[in-house]
């Protein structure tokens, strides 16, 4: 029996399309793909406009449990959503709110690199070296420069960001549906588990612990556009699929 044969299309074609994708990464190079098709500020020499299509299917090349999280999300919570939303305002939904979580994470980091330039673009007072990795400045700080160089060379990837879309949605469509949580011996609503872990993001995101290098904000970001997208479109659930 085919295991992809009750999954709904756009589901299946989403896991299918981070697949290949994962195993190009690894094929070709994790650091070169990740550069290439990761997506980086829209000030960094090495952004590329289609990069923020395609870092939405691309992971890290560090660790497997990126690629199996988010795809077991994409499963677990995509299936039911595509069923109620039908395949095509599904598949919009997601792009949508992956764009969405980009938004929020370059108005993040728009305004750390205004808050030490005060400009959101280079203003001449520093040069990135992409090739090198380096920056030549002047009139900041070590550790503003150190700052500024790690949001020029840094790129983003996953699907995490529209994976909290899809987590809202879930949340709002089907609010008592029990969900079994790692670690957590005994199963939780979606009404309280998902704004939890929400507020955690939250949290983690204001914090800025050193060494996280999580897109707390890209979450967030899809977070709120799946919120706003479920309100505007007004999502029902259809009660014959769950």
């Amino acid at each position: 029996m085919n295991p992809l044969a009750n999954i709904p299309p756009v589901v299946k074609n989403l896991l299918i399309i981070n697949v290949i994708f994962y195993i190009a990464m690894m094929m070709f190079g994790g650091p070169l793909m990740t550069s290439i098709l990761g997506v980086h500020y829209f000030d960094s020499p090495d952004f590329r406009i289609w990069q923020v299509i395609t870092y939405m299917f691309m992971h890290s090349y560090q660790s497997l449990f990126h690629i199996m999280f988010n795809m077991f999300a994409l499963y677990s919570f995509g299936t039911a959503l595509e069923y109620v939303m039908g395949s095509k305002r599904f598949l919009n939904f997601y792009l949508l709110t992956g764009l969405g979580a980009l938004a929020l994470q370059l108005m993040v980091q728009a305004f750390e690199v205004y808050s030490i330039t005060g400009s959101i673009v280079n203003d001449g007072s520093y040069i990135i070296d992409s090739a090198k990795g380096t920056i030549s400045y002047s009139g900041m700080t070590e550790q503003q420069a150190g700052k500024l160089l790690g949001i020029y060379l840094s790129s983003m990837v996953g699907a995490s960001g529209a994976i909290f879309g899809l987590l809202i949605a879930f949340g709002m469509l089907f609010p008592n549906m029990e969900l079994m949580i790692m670690f957590i011996p005994v199963p939780i609503k979606a009404k309280y588990i998902i704004p939890a872990y929400i507020l955690l993001e939250l949290f983690l995101g204001v914090k800025q612990i050193e060494g996280d290098s999580i897109a707390h904000y890209a979450h967030l970001g899809g977070a709120l556009f799946g919120f706003i997208l479920v309100k505007l479109w007004g999502l029902r659930r259809n009660d014959r699929f769950l």
